[in-house]
């Protein structure tokens, strides 16, 4: 594959603001036998913490943390088979929201790995009541602006987006899965 080139693939995004539901559907889908990604910032605040930095310490340095996350995004979506069907928790494309939230120039890193993307359909979840803990640390009000950056960002882009509401979980999953089956 040439460097610019993009390519088909069976892969859905799952996404939305903070606190959405995103890894609970993620898990769900793995139960009932699906291939899905990590969440990366998540992971790579863990990774940080193993090496002894603190949550405020990575976050006060907004650029390296972005480029942390996108490095770890690019490299697994780079690593998976496009035949496959796979759901992501988020996409590159989450990246772009969250510079733009952070007020950082879009760089050369992410331009690149936006001019590739290429997702089969988008799932935005709906907002859930915001819980924090220990890598959550923003607030309601950023978890709107997050939200609507991310739709944005997506609505954007030539790929199907299906806004999911909030139901119980395990509905949640059968109204993701039955918009594939409908698609």
């Amino acid at each position: 594959m040439k460097n610019n080139e993009t390519i088909q693939t069976n892969w859905y995004v799952i996404t939305g603001g903070p606190s959405t539901g995103k890894t609970t559907m993620i898990n769900m889908l793995a139960e009932r036998g699906y291939k899905t990604t990590i969440e990366h910032a998540r992971h790579y605040i863990d990774t940080m913490r193993v090496d002894g930095q603190t949550v405020e310490e990575l976050r006060s340095n907004k650029r390296e943390f972005q480029h942390g996350v996108l490095k770890m995004q690019i490299e697994q979506e780079a690593s998976l088979n496009p035949n496959d069907v796979v759901f992501l928790d988020r996409a590159i494309p989450d990246g772009l929201a969250y510079y733009q939230f952070l007020g950082l120039e879009v760089d050369k890193i992410l331009k690149e790995a936006m001019r590739k993307v290429n997702y089969k359909m988008i799932f935005i979840l709906d907002k859930l009541p915001l819980v924090n803990d220990y890598a959550r640390l923003e607030s309601k009000n950023d978890q709107n602006q997050i939200h609507n950056l991310i739709t944005e960002v997506y609505e954007s882009l030539p790929f199907p987006v299906i806004h999911v509401p909030v139901l119980p979980p395990s509905e949640r999953t059968n109204f993701i899965l039955n918009s594939i089956k409908n698609n």
